[in-house]
């Protein structure tokens, strides 16, 4: 399953961002082997309105789950409407730290 998370960065060792439609990374990860890949986010400095935005930069990578700390409610509802789970992800630690909380299932679902 595909797991998209909020970065500062473009690697598993970049730390978590808070705000989904403003992160200027997503990382992706493929839960079952581990393997991601990191898109830069090109709605993170936009005016406004990049929440759906970037909510469709995932609908395309086929993500399943999103892990974030905020996600505004427009965003929420074109997230939602495409089955996309959404995962609450705060503590400011790494992307790694974010997976291995998911892996635990000890995240709590938004």
């Amino acid at each position: 399953m595909k797991l998209c998370f909020t970065a500062k960065g473009a690697t598993l060792d970049s730390l978590s961002e808070d705000r989904f439609g403003r992160a200027p990374y997503f990382v992706i990860v493929e839960s079952e082997n581990g393997s991601f890949e990191a898109i830069q986010n090109p709605y993170a400095d936009g005016a406004g309105g990049v929440g759906p935005k970037a909510a469709q930069v995932l609908i395309a990578n086929n993500v399943k789950a999103l892990i974030s700390g905020q996600v505004g409610g427009n965003a929420k509802e074109v997230l939602a409407a495409a089955g996309i789970a959404m995962y609450i992800y705060n503590a400011g630690g790494s992307v790694k730290d974010a997976f291995d909380q998911f892996t635990k299932n000890t995240l709590v679902r938004s």
